[in-house]
């Protein structure tokens, strides 16, 4: 049988969005038609967020983005000023994202590999990505320890992964992570269903090893809330989401959660998103941002869907975004000290 060291071998390599302009091809991809033409219009609207200074940009994450290659891409959108606050899932943030913060790695796979020799190895595929077991339950583990070492009481997921930030504060590995960089930056990242995913394995050893004693847990409510008092404050906003789910809806609900709060803050006025989710079948990964409108959470006026894998489209947008330069105008909001 292979062994698991001739598996993890070549590592996922993060691209580099400012090591290329991608200006030029988004130019001819304008002039293109279906997907080519759709991300050009995403990538000029997302430069309209950055150029327009009373605008808070919120990114939505979802799938298996960071395993892939896209940690430095977003990393650098929120060391400059390109990103306000962050939705994501749990896996991105943790089992990806402050899991490589920890020191750990994605390895380069094989979607054809023989997963029962996987399973035996103790390695987890996504696709053609493999991850070591025994790193995740270290990882897990962390979480654990991190929420030993706090107040007992119900966190936001943004307080909790804000403590997470400054653990990688605290342990200096050295590795570039996008929770280390929001920490730094006072960038709030919300993760709505914050369980399922590493940090759920993590916590329910803290609270199981607390044997019935006060312990921590996630209030899913305070996210929803402390999210909607950014919209309130910012009124003007902008989403730019990658994949759909839980994140995407979460923050589009903030227009109908601040009404309900007797707050006008009108929709969100600009909106892109990047998906392969097909609409047809009425689940919102692929809902269109026009059906959004009919929930009165997205304006018509600058919205766009692109039906295209992230990992293309995701590096090209960033890049434009970056050369643009319309980043440099902005300063940092800071969301996380308004809590």
């Amino acid at each position: 049988m292979v062994s698991k060291k001739e598996l993890l071998t070549e590592h996922v390599a993060h691209v580099d969005v400012k090591a290329f302009d991608s200006r030029p091809i988004i130019k001819a991809y304008s002039k293109m038609s279906f997907q080519a033409r759709n991300l050009a219009r995403a990538s000029e609207i997302y430069d309209m967020m950055l150029a327009d200074t009373d605008c808070a940009v919120i990114l939505c994450l979802a799938g298996s983005l960071f395993s892939s290659g896209l940690k430095e891409a977003v990393r650098m959108m929120v060391e400059n000023n390109m990103v306000d606050a962050i939705v994501s899932t749990g896996a991105v943030m943790v089992d990806q994202d402050f899991f490589e913060g920890l020191g750990f790695k994605h390895y380069v796979g094989d979607s054809r590999a023989d997963d029962s020799i996987l399973q035996k190895n103790m390695i987890d595929r996504i696709y053609d990505t493999y991850i070591d077991e025994e790193d995740l339950r270290t990882c897990d583990m962390t979480i654990s320890e991190i929420a030993d070492g706090m107040e007992p009481g119900a966190y936001s997921s943004r307080e909790f992964i804000n403590r997470m930030g400054e653990y990688l504060d605290e342990k200096d590995t050295g590795v570039k992570s996008v929770v280390h960089e929001a920490y730094k930056k006072n960038v709030p990242i919300f993760v709505p269903a914050f369980s399922d995913c590493s940090a759920g394995f993590g916590l329910i050893h803290h609270q199981t090893r607390r044997k019935g004693k006060d312990c921590v847990h996630i209030d899913s409510v305070k996210d929803f809330l402390e999210l909607t008092e950014i919209k309130a404050r910012e009124k003007d906003t902008g989403l730019f989401m990658v994949g759909g789910g839980v994140p995407k809806n979460f923050a589009q609900d903030t227009t109908v959660g601040a009404e309900i709060l007797g707050k006008d803050v009108g929709m969100h006025k600009y909106a892109v998103q990047i998906t392969v989710a097909d609409e047809r079948d009425g689940a919102l990964s692929g809902s269109t941002l026009k059906e959004a409108h009919s929930w009165g959470k997205v304006d018509l006026s600058y919205e766009q869907m692109v039906f295209c894998e992230a990992t293309i489209a995701l590096p090209l947008i960033a890049s434009a975004a970056y050369h643009g330069g319309n980043w440099r105008k902005r300063k940092p909001r800071s969301l996380n000290k308004i809590f």
